[in-house]
């Protein structure tokens, strides 16, 4: 089923109320992408966003590329979507005045500049809680407030464990092929600013909220940090294969037939239960395998994994990867083919999921939100502003009285 116009799924059912976050003012005075990605999601969620850009210069992420569409770098249109983008030079005292009249208003302040250097401007979270009692204030840094060691998303892969347990046994340590860290850490910050959003609205009092980079990371690491904390003995990169369960890796089948190839492709198999093992087993013609004594477990094939991967490979070898998975996935085997982003795409828009949203013509068009409310929609996403696209309305805004209505983006109504 392919998208729809707008990104939505044609399904969906139809949600009727206004986004979740209408009416909510985000000042936006972060860059690159954990800060700018909290935003964007607030955007999503139907709050007004206005990003503050160096004048000139801008977010370092428009200058990210290539690939550049009509100037900017995709990179930045993947973390400003849906925002109202203003320049202020914050070494200018009339800008800097502007500045903290945006964050009086603001319900929610962003920013990732170096811990302390926003008090010369009168916008840390102490002189800005002064000044709004009810601002929520979220402060994104690298290894916390207490530090002024920038963070950088490959940095911190490296530093916080991530490349040691990523990559082939006989290899190097690899980063993961996206700024993960950023993403896991922007999703932190916007779990974390409902909160205190929450607290405030039953409570009137704003708060500072503080996510970074390492603790982020590290609190995902889930399984892996839980292991070092049992054992005290630090994981190794494994590959594509799971430390506690088998097999749950790719595993190679035959060559499909009809390239003539003849190299071997590569299934994603997910068995995380005896019972489906038995399933794999009996669909690949070797039911004998489930009721060895050295695979009958899921403990014992994690210990006999070698073993194991060199009868499975043997059968798989029979068939294709794409004819091993109808097969298995009938038979309910959790697998799937290892796809690139085109595949994965197609994959969503057959599935329903609508998974790109167009927002006009010369503009790189945006992945949907993942987020679905049946009575608050999400806001479908709006184009990321060009460098001070919104200067005129914002500055003139905020020089008004605090009660004057910010204009809405004409590309919003």
């Amino acid at each position: 089923m392919a998208s729809t116009p707008d990104g939505t799924s044609p399904s969906s059912p139809v949600a009727s109320g206004p986004p979740p976050l209408d009416g909510v003012l985000v000042a936006d005075f972060s860059r690159v992408l954990a800060g700018p990605l909290a935003a964007a999601t607030l955007a999503d969620l139907g709050a007004t966003v206005i990003k503050v850009e160096r004048p000139g210069e801008g977010d370092d992420t428009r200058a990210w590329g290539p690939p550049f569409v009509d100037g900017t770098a995709a990179y930045f249109d993947c973390a400003n979507r849906s925002k109202q983008g203003v320049t202020l030079d914050l070494a200018d005292p009339g800008d800097a005045a502007l500045a903290r009249e945006l964050a009086a208003r603001a319900d929610i302040l962003i920013e990732n500049f170096k811990p302390g250097s926003l008090a010369r401007y009168g916008l840390d979270q102490a002189s800005a809680l002064a000044a709004n009692p009810g601002l929520v204030y979220c402060s994104i840094t690298g290894f916390g407030t207490g530090s002024a060691l920038p963070g950088y998303d490959f940095v911190v892969q490296a530093v916080g464990g991530l490349m040691s347990i990523t990559g082939a046994p006989d290899g190097e340590p690899h980063k993961v092929g996206v700024a993960l860290v950023d993403v896991l850490t922007a999703k932190d910050a916007v779990a974390a600013i409902l909160a205190a959003l929450h607290h405030r609205d039953r409570t009137g009092q704003g708060q500072h909220v503080e996510v970074n980079l390492l603790a982020s990371l590290l609190g995902s690491l889930a399984n892996q940090a839980s292991s070092y904390l049992a054992t005290g003995s630090a994981p190794s990169r494994m590959g594509n294969q799971h430390p506690s369960i088998a097999p749950y890796e790719t595993l190679r089948c035959g060559t499909g037939a009809s390239d003539g190839t003849g190299g071997a492709e590569l299934l994603a198999v997910a068995c995380g239960n005896d019972g489906q093992f038995r399933v794999l087993a009996k669909t690949l013609g070797v039911p004998g395998l489930a009721e060895d004594p050295r695979y009958a477990t899921n403990g014992e094939r994690v210990r006999n994994r070698a073993e194991l991967v060199v009868v499975l490979e043997a059968a798989l070898a029979a068939r294709g990867a794409a004819e091993w998975q109808a097969l298995l996935t009938e038979a309910g085997v959790p697998c799937g083919p290892v796809n690139d982003l085109a595949g994965a795409f197609a994959l969503a828009a057959e599935l329903g999921l609508a998974p790109v949203a167009d927002v006009g013509p010369g503009r790189v068009p945006q992945v949907r939100s993942p987020l679905t409310l049946t009575a608050t929609p999400v806001r479908p996403p709006v184009a990321p502003p060009r460098l001070g696209e919104h200067n005129d309305a914002v500055r003139a805004w905020l020089a008004a009285p605090a009660s004057h209505p910010l204009p809405a983006d004409k590309d919003r109504a």
